[in-house]
């Protein structure tokens, strides 16, 4: 399920999926929604792992990209605002406002902030005060 104002282009499978407002996901951009095992998926939570059974692909929060040829696990969730890249398969879990897939870098607010309002001028749209205000907040405290 793809939220309001998000792409998803050219090749790449989307299965079993959400994916928030505002998010771009690159040419190429995968994800899986089942394990080579044929076993259960888990899903990461700030309370641990829970079961989501054998099917589930992946949950992205408002306002993240990813770049081209993305390879993402079943059942990762990557925050908000994360601007996700790099080789291999990501991690299960990419955290808010992070810089890359292995979320070592954070991304700088006021970069984040300026980049998600050329996403949004592209579109027609501006960044409003209150969504700037969201951002920080989220930025500050998770």
């Amino acid at each position: 399920m793809l939220f309001g104002y998000s792409n998803k282009a050219h090749d790449g499978y989307l299965g079993d999926s959400v994916v928030g407002e505002w998010c771009n996901l690159g040419a190429g951009t995968t994800n899986s929604n089942f394990k080579n095992t044929a076993g259960n998926v888990n899903v990461w939570t700030p309370k641990g792992e829970i079961n989501a059974g054998m099917k589930c692909g992946m949950m992205v929060g408002d306002y993240t990209r990813t770049a081209l040829n993305s390879a993402i696990n079943s059942g990762t969730v990557i925050g908000v605002a994360a601007n996700v890249f790099g080789s291999g398969l990501t991690p299960k879990y990419i955290p808010n406002f992070s810089w890359g897939s292995e979320g070592v870098k954070r991304y700088e607010l006021d970069k984040a902030i300026s980049d998600i309002a050329n996403w949004k001028k592209l579109k027609g749209r501006e960044l409003s005060d209150n969504e700037k205000s969201i951002l920080t907040y989220i930025f500050k405290h998770y």
